[in-house]
């Protein structure tokens, strides 16, 4: 069943009660890293656990549907380009949340980019929990992710 979450804005990402940050290098320029992140559809060929998305409201969001049928209806809350992509989650089938918002920033590093990702989120106590565990797996999916971005973006 489909919940509509609190509205949060892109100062979530800095006081969300669970707050994953990664970071990775890759080799493709900071513009071409950008361009990928506002590709909605793209997300599906480079992010693996992004079966569908796709842009709605003439570009202000975006339909997502993840692995294991997880679906999200995000705005986009920041697109300052080249160096900031931020989404906030509106509605979800996901149990137990009740605010989640993405942030994505990049940084010329060298030849090449600097990506920090934000996951910052808010829920019930087992929600809050149970995404302390999935750190691990979150570390993987992005490391998974910028690999195949990266690859993608050099062909």
């Amino acid at each position: 069943m489909a919940r509509r979450l609190r509205p949060v804005g892109l100062d979530f990402v800095g006081t969300a009660p669970v707050r994953h940050v990664f970071v990775r290098e890759v080799a493709a320029p900071v513009a071409a890293v950008y361009g990928a992140l506002e590709d909605v559809p793209g997300w599906a060929e480079w992010f693996p656990q992004v079966t569908a998305a796709r842009p709605v409201d003439a570009g202000a969001g975006r339909d997502v549907t993840l692995t294991g049928g997880i679906r999200f209806r995000e705005s986009i809350i920041a697109a300052d380009e080249p160096g900031v992509y931020a989404y906030r989650v509106d509605v979800t089938n996901l149990p137990g949340v009740r605010g989640m918002a993405e942030e994505w920033r990049l940084s010329p590093a060298g030849t090449g980019t600097r990506v920090r990702w934000t996951f910052a989120t808010d829920g019930t106590a087992a929600y809050r929990l149970a995404m302390k565990v999935a750190r691990g797996g979150q570390a993987r999916a992005f490391r998974d992710a910028l690999t195949a971005l990266d690859r993608r973006l050099r062909a």
